[in-house]
Order: C-alpha cells, then sequence, then structure tokens
C-alpha cells in the first residue's frame, strides 16, 4: 500500500470509528484535497465532518482548537507545513498550553496533519522542515513517519490521543509503498523503532531521511559493513534510549536529516548521544543535513543542496576510516 492510500484509510477508520472526529482545512472537501488523501471522504461523510475552510490557517486552526476543547476530535490539514507559521500562534501559544494553564481542566485533543520537504521544484518558500520549530515546544507531540505501516498507526494512536500532535508527513514519500497490517494498528507515540539491527555504526533518522538511511545501510551490507538504523518516528517526546542504546552498541553514530544543520533536530541527537553514551564511542557523532540556503527553485541546485545518500555514504566511510576499521571478511 502507498503512504498516501494509508493516511487516507486510516483517516476513513477514524471517522467511521468516532463519530466526534472531523477534518478541517483548506480544499480537503470538494477538491479532495491537494495530495487527494481525503479523496471520497466528503461524498461518505458529508460537510458537517469534512469541513472545507477559506484560506486562513490561523482562523480554521484555532477553531479546532476551541472544538477540541469542548470534546470533539478535529484534525486540521494545513496544505504545507510553510503555512503552518500563519497559525503558530494557535498552536504554540493555545493548543501547546491550555492543558497546564487551565490546571488539567481542559484537554486538546486535536491533530495537525501537514507536508514538507524538498525535492518537488517548489522553491524555498513551499520546501522547508520546519519540525524543530515544533519539536521544540513541550505541550505538543510531534510525530514523523517514514513507512505506510507507521502512517497507519501513528495516525490512529494521534487521532486517539489527547493532547495535540503534530503529524508530520514528506511530499517525497506520498507514493512510497510498504507493508501495512490489516485492521485496527496503532504505533506508540515517543517510541523509536530500530528498522535494521547493526554492529558497526548506528545512523539516526526521521520522515524521508530514514528511508535514504535505510537504503544505504543495505548498499553498505553487501560490502561487510554492518550498520544499524534507527528510525526516530517521534520527534517529541524523543526516544532517547533507543537511541543512547543503540550509539553504545555499535560505538559508532551518524544523523541524517533533511533539515538545516544548525540548531536542529540532529544538534539535539548528537547531545543526547553525547550525554548517554559519549564513553563507548570511537568517533566523534557527525551529521548529514540540508545546505544552510533558502531551497533553490532549479532543479540541479535543489539536488545539490539536499542531504541524499551519497552524502551520507562518504561521511560514514569518514568515520570508519578514522577509526581504522575492516570490513567482515577482509579482518
Amino acid at each position: 500500500m502507498t503512504y498516501r492510500q494509508a493516511l487516507h484509510d486510516t483517516l476513513r477508520a477514524e471517522l467511521q470509528r468516532d463519530e466526534n472526529v472531523l477534518l478541517i482545512g483548506e480544499e480537503i472537501g470538494v477538491f479532495e484535497g491537494s495530495y487527494k488523501i481525503t479523496a471520497g471522504l466528503l461524498a461518505e461523510f458529508g460537510p458537517r465532518r469534512v469541513r472545507d475552510t477559506p484560506i486562513s490557517e490561523e482562523g480554521f486552526t484555532g477553531a479546532a482548537v476551541g472544538a477540541a476543547m469542548l470534546g470533539l476530535r478535529p484534525i486540521v490539514e494545513i496544505m504545507t507545513i510553510n503555512f503552518s507559521l500563519l497559525a503558530i500562534d494557535q498552536i504554540v501559544n493555545h493548543a501547546a498550553k491550555m492543558h497546564g494553564m487551565f490546571g488539567g481542566q481542559v484537554s486538546v485533543p486535536m491533530v495537525l496533519r501537514t507536508p514538507g520537504g524538498g525535492g518537488q521544484q517548489l522553491a524555498a518558500t513551499h520546501s522547508q522542515n520546519l519540525e524543530v520549530y515544533y519539536a521544540h515546544v513541550p505541550g505538543l507531540k510531534v510525530v514523523a513517519p517514514s513507512t505506510p505501516a507507521d502512517a497507519k498507526g501513528l495516525l490512529s494512536t494521534a487521532v486517539r490521543d489527547d493532547d495535540p500532535v503534530i503529524f508530520l508527513e514528506n511530499l517525497a514519500l506520498y507514493n512510497t509503498k510498504g507493508e501495512v497490517p490489516d485492521g485496527d494498528h496503532t504505533v506508540p507515540i515517543g517510541r523509536a523503532a530500530v528498522s535494521k539491527q547493526g554492529r558497526d555504526l548506528t545512523i539516526v533518522a526521521y520522515s524521508r531521511a530514514a528511508v535514504v538511511a535505510l537504503d544505504v545501510a543495505r548498499r553498505l551490507a553487501e560490502e561487510g559493513i554492518s550498520a544499524e538504523v534507527v528510525d526516530l518516528r517521534s520527534l517529541r517526546p524523543l526516544d532517547r534510549e533507543t537511541i543512547c542504546a543503540s550509539a553504545r552498541k555499535t560505538g559508532r553514530a551518524v544523523v541524517l536529516e533533511d533539515d538545516w544543520l544548525s540548531y536542529g533536530v540532529g544538534a539535539e541527537i548528537a547531545a543526547t548521544i553525547q550525554e548517554g553514551a559519549f564513553d563507548h564511542l570511537d568517533a566523534p557523532v557527525r551529521r548529514v543535513a540540508s545546505a544552510e540556503v533558502p531551497l533553490p527553485y532549479a532543479k540541479p541546485l535543489e539536488l545539490a543542496a539536499m542531504p541524499d545518500a551519497a552524502a551520507l555514504t562518504r561521511v560514514i566511510r569518514e568515520i570508519l576510516d578514522a577509526t581504522r576499521f575492516t570490513p567482515t571478511g577482509q579482518r
């Protein structure tokens, strides 16, 4: 099943399961969504449950916060994460804080779905990875699944959670395919997945970067290099235990992310490994990230600015060379 279809089917299942669940966002009804993830849902559930909105992110996100406080479970679709900046006051100052400011008397059980990422020639203001903005904020939960199975499992969990959840998608993942469990399937928020076991080096990644990391790890295995891949899945809460356990096991670590290098998720992961696995490391933690520029529109420049398999492979080889690593079979 494609990542896109997994999201669609999960939204449909959650609308069927709980009459308090509703969808709200721009062009999600009549137009069936910019990425067709809500295709057919207006016809099936009607305008009370699938609500088209004006182009006003702050307005409809704020309406969803209020609806959630009063008992509904809105799923907000913001067309791209770039547009969520227009609603950041509602997300950061209201959705994230109401539970604490009201002494636990109210909850805000809402999900904000939004895609991001580059590689689609959508230019600088439509190709950003702004997840660190939201992962920085206590009171929010932030998830970023990389596979269709985790897209289904984490979306189901997010809809049923009593806290606001930022559900991050990546445009490059929508057509990717993978096995998806039948029936009801949930994945716990805050638990990373070790998508490939290894002993020589740990690669930590999330969303599209986790797919790249797994591909690189499989290719390196053909050379006798055993790389372990940790797919974060959740950015807040962050599964520091799994990250550090893997780094302690392999003694080497590299972080791959689509975001800019400075002050990003990768910096947090590197600090986490330094604090929790320092005595086990044979080399400094390395980071691979996007060039620190507004992403260019021209395809060759866009691809040059984004981290890719070649960049990750190069850094891995540098780490191994620096620690005089010899691949299995050549020792």
